[in-house]
């Protein structure tokens, strides 16, 4: 399992460290891809595999469907640790996730999510700002 906030720099090579703790989760590699918000999704081998099986069998039919399939898949890309726990994020990952030197690392339980220090900071006072509306809204689907 994923949890926490951590800030970490992109290096001149486009290389990020992972957290320690996350680190022997994905000793058997991970998959970077976009993800929603203009932030950059991990996932271990594992987790991925159940994600991909869940999007190749949406209906090809619909042109959303495609279309998510489309973001999360072809741009996927797998990451090996290296000896320092950092991963390659590729050039059009990063612009994609508009990554600058400062990043933030969050854990969300089955994945990792990587930001941009600011974006993260705007994405989150935002929420923060509506956070009894988003609640009163996930009540209403019994959570």
């Amino acid at each position: 399992m994923f949890i926490g906030e951590f800030q970490h720099n992109l290096d001149n090579k486009g290389r990020i460290a992972i957290p320690a703790k996350f680190r022997n989760k994905l000793t058997g590699g991970a998959i970077v891809t976009r993800g929603l918000d203009h932030c950059l999704f991990v996932f271990s081998n594992k987790d991925w595999e159940v994600l991909a099986q869940k999007l190749i069998a949406l209906p090809l039919a619909q042109a959303n469907s495609r279309a998510f399939a489309r973001l999360m898949l072809a741009g996927a890309v797998d990451a090996e640790l290296d000896k320092q726990g950092r991963i390659l994020i590729p050039d059009y990952l990063r612009e994609y996730a508009g990554l600058k030197k400062q990043t933030t690392v969050t854990g969300l339980y089955n994945r990792i999510e990587i930001w941009d220090s600011e974006n993260w900071k705007q994405y989150k006072s935002k929420t923060e700002a509506s956070s009894d509306e988003i609640a009163e809204k996930l009540g209403e689907l019994g959570i």
